[in-house]
């Protein structure tokens, strides 16, 4: 298939597709307040009275802003085609994405269209990968699961999943090959503070994959160069491990058990191998994650609550219970209670060198991590259409948050949320 050319005109910028759902209400209502009134946007979903009562609220938000077009669109082969055809970029909220996501996957490529959602999901996107990665790639579509104008880009899990694993791992390394002028051996990345609770969405995903997959394919996707577009190092740098997993590392605390660190590894692994094919980066890397707990016996405990958990999700009898004590989908926290909820993450990049230098990152917003997802599928779209970036220069094809690189970055650091990285004496 032939790349599809910039002179192609689009009704649309962006078509939200799943706008009416938990994370696409948050990201549809960010679009009203923070993007560029002339991007040209519409709201699609099943319902056409949902559609129509969110426009209403978008509408006292954001007074002075033209509401968005009306999309409706159901999950089959001629609406999402028709979809594609119509806008330069679907943001895709619609989960869990190893159900329902496949389709829409399959009429951005078709159509040259770019593609963002903010899937957790690491053995749906390993197959998304498998399967669309080359074909994305002709037809011009960035799939980040970030597509149009020269190559396609399609990208995953662009939301609190993996996104500020994958650039602050990406700011890190910049630094330390700005400042230090040598590669980074090591990133380790931590969940320092996070509030909120698991929206139904989430909830339904987990439990999805559950149903849908064999203990084998999760293993598989799970290896932590599986990603990767070009070999993994030949003698990557030996990840710190402590007694039970659990580590005291200077600066960042004791660190436990992240139940986000298998996805998040796999993304980053996937921009080692994309951005210089691993070379700018650096030969010996590697990257790891924990969450930051109160002391050994807390990271103790959670580390094996969450084993139970996950070996519980494996029996129908455990998944009848969660679906009745968990929100909905499409449910989640109220606003007013979001708006107080804090992330914090911190980092620490060590160089492959013999400095006693190395690189601290802090990101902290203040808002929901939901909120914050929605805020990420906005900027993450707003970068692809209107920056140049890596991910523009790789020509399309399943890619990575970090592709979209410094650019995004700024976009974020524009509307609250605070990213820094300096230089310190180890």
């Amino acid at each position: 298939m032939p790349p599809i050319p910039d002179s192609v005109e689009r009704t649309f910028d962006i078509i939200l597709f799943g706008a009416t759902g938990y994370t696409g209400k948050l990201c549809a209502e960010h679009i009203t307040t923070h993007l560029p009134t002339d991007i040209k946007w519409a709201i699609s979903g099943r319902s056409l009275s949902k559609l129509q009562s969110l426009v209403e609220e978008l509408k006292v938000l954001n007074p002075t802003r033209s509401p968005p077009e009306i999309e409706v669109a159901q999950l089959d082969e001629g609406d999402l085609n028709a979809l594609a055809k119509r806008t330069k970029l679907i943001i895709n909220t619609v989960g869990p994405y190893c159900l329902y996501g496949e389709p829409v996957i399959q009429a951005c490529v078709n159509n040259g269209t770019h593609y963002l959602d903010v899937t957790g999901e690491a053995v749906w996107v390993y197959e998304m990968i498998e399967k669309y990665h080359e074909k994305a790639k002709a037809s011009g579509a960035i799939l980040s699961l970030v597509t149009l104008a020269h190559g396609q880009k399609i990208i995953p899990q662009i939301g609190i999943e993996s996104a500020p694993a994958d650039l602050g791992a990406f700011a890190l390394v910049s630094t330390i090959r700005e400042e230090l002028s040598v590669p980074t051996a090591q990133v380790i990345f931590t969940l320092q503070k996070i509030s909120g609770t698991v929206s139904g969405g989430t909830a339904a995903t987990v439990l999805a994959i559950a149903e849908k997959y064999t203990i084998k394919q999760l293993v598989q996707a799970s290896r932590p160069w599986v990603f990767s577009p070009v070999p993994a190092p030949t003698a990557p740098s030996k990840p710190t491990s402590g007694f039970f997993g659990i580590l005291q590392v200077p600066r960042l605390g004791t660190l436990g058990f992240s139940p986000q660190a298998s996805a998040d590894r796999a993304i980053v692994h996937r921009s080692w191998g994309l951005v210089g094919e691993g070379r700018y980066y650096g030969n010996k890397f590697s990257f790891v994650e924990h969450a930051k707990a109160r002391n050994f016996a807390v990271a103790v405990v959670v580390k094996i609550v969450f084993g139970l958990l996950f070996a519980a999700v494996a029996f129908p009898p455990a998944r009848w219970l969660l679906r009745k004590i968990v929100y909905g989908p499409g449910e989640g926290v109220a606003k007013e209670a979001y708006k107080k909820d804090r992330l914090e993450y911190a980092a620490i990049g060590v160089p492959d060198s013999d400095t006693d230098r190395v690189a601290l990152l802090k990101i902290k917003y203040h808002g929901g991590n939901y909120y914050f997802t929605g805020l990420l599928l906005a900027h993450g779209a707003l970068t692809i259409l209107r920056d140049e970036t890596l991910a523009k220069k790789l020509g399309g094809g399943v890619l990575t948050p970090a592709t979209l690189g410094q650019p995004l970055i700024e976009r974020l650091k524009g509307v609250g949320v605070e990213i820094t990285v300096d230089i310190i004496e180890n």
